[in-house]
């Protein structure tokens, strides 16, 4: 077997390294990370003392809200921790006691399933949320039946992705098989 030339190896192994042009974009989700933290304390802030007063209808609201906020944060853990071991380098952390059993074990395909999923929980539970609002003037003037309408394709669109790309995964693997 020839040797490349040292042109094209030195090629490759620069285009092989500019993998890590990534690593500041994982650095920005980490700070994300963060920022979501903040907000996810000032709304924990804001229900908290209005815990007392608030009807049963208004807490399931703002339970409803720390979950969407939750599950964003879950998303960008997904995408930080799957993002960076399969595009960028391993996480070298060992068996620490901490280790999410699915870390270095979710491939691209598996990323992707997990994303959808995310963002058709998200999608469902801010559907929730303005469904819960009907009948409330203040929500009524900012959602409207169009609006909800247009919520709820939205919603089938993502539930309707994620269940393509599942089929596609499947037939996939199975091609693979066979």
């Amino acid at each position: 077997m020839a040797e490349k030339p040292a042109l094209e190896r030195n090629f490759e192994r620069s285009l092989f390294a500019s993998r890590w042009l990534m690593a500041p974009m994982y650095l920005g989700l980490v700070v994300s990370l963060g920022l979501l933290a903040i907000v996810f304390l000032r709304e924990l802030a804001y229900y908290a003392p209005q815990v007392l007063t608030m009807s049963s209808d208004k807490a399931i609201l703002a339970i409803l809200t720390l979950i969407d906020l939750t599950l964003a944060a879950n998303l960008l853990l997904i995408v930080l921790f799957s993002g960076y071991e399969n595009f960028v380098s391993k996480l070298d952390i060992g068996e620490h006691v901490d280790r999410p059993d699915w870390m270095g074990a979710v491939d691209f395909s598996g990323l992707k399933m997990k994303l959808i999923a995310s963002i058709v929980a998200i999608s469902a539970i801010h559907l929730l949320k303005r469904f819960m609002e009907i009948g409330q003037q203040a929500a009524d003037a900012v959602f409207g039946s169009e609006e909800l309408f247009w919520l709820v394709v939205i919603h089938m669109v993502f539930v309707l992705s994620g269940v393509l790309m599942a089929a596609m995964d499947w037939l996939s693997a199975r091609a693979k098989k066979g």
